[in-house]
């Protein structure tokens, strides 16, 4: 599922529109109710774990235990999100020695922006993906109000132009710390259909679908499903 306008023509022009998303009013002010309490509450009882797993980060190869990144959320609006680093400090030079070097990698990359087997992951970082761990931080993401608890992932500048049209729609509404895709497959997904699942969150979000999400979400996380 793939728009045929330019991406970034789109963003530009008509991220804010909601003419096929529902109304903000009562449901925004009740999701961004349940947003704050759900964050504030994890954030408290994680910490001691939060703070564990920061200081692991640090020791292992005295890096930063955060990796920030900027990203695009609501109203195409670009914001900083947070994760706990899983990767090597240089990433984005192995990155491009890796794709410049290996013709299959660099395929892969395009296709899906993501390896399967990408060698920039540390062991805790592995670790820390396939049990979601590293996304933690961005419970604060949420009650700064840049990401919802569900809604789609939030995408970097690059994807944009993968959404085509369809940017708008994900556009119209706030990232999510969980959402569709990582109940139906994560990176076991394609990217079009990943856009797709986007799509149809954003088109036909409710309370209710929102708290089904959340709840799907933790046996999703619990048996790794789609995580590398």
């Amino acid at each position: 599922m793939r728009g045929e306008a330019n991406g970034e023509y789109a963003l530009r022009n008509g991220a804010n529109a909601s003419a096929t998303t529902p109304s903000i009013g009562s449901r925004s002010m009740v999701k961004r109710a349940m947003d704050v309490i759900i964050a504030g509450s994890a954030l408290i009882f994680l910490s001691p774990m939060m703070l564990i797993v920061a200081l692991i980060i640090k020791l292992t190869d005295g890096g930063p235990a955060l990796f920030k990144q900027k990203r695009i959320g609501l109203n195409g609006d670009e914001f900083t999100c947070l994760k706990f680093r899983s990767m090597v400090m240089n990433a984005n030079e192995e990155l491009e020695r890796l794709l410049s070097s290996d013709a299959d990698a660099a395929a892969e990359w395009a296709k899906d922006q993501k390896l399967r087997n990408d060698p920039r992951i540390t062991a805790i970082g592995s670790f820390l993906r396939k049990t979601s761990l590293d996304e933690l931080p961005q419970l604060l993401n949420v009650l700064q109000g840049t990401m919802s608890i569900v809604g789609p992932r939030p995408i970097v500048r690059g994807e944009v132009e993968k959404y085509g049209a369809f940017i708008t729609d994900y556009a119209s509404v706030r990232p999510g710390l969980t959402g569709l895709w990582q109940i139906s497959g994560r990176n076991d997904t394609t990217y079009d259909e990943r856009v797709s699942l986007d799509v149809e969150y954003a088109r036909n979000w409710a309370i209710e679908k929102d708290v089904k999400i959340f709840l799907f979400t933790i046996p999703a996380v619990l048996f790794s499903k789609g995580a590398y």
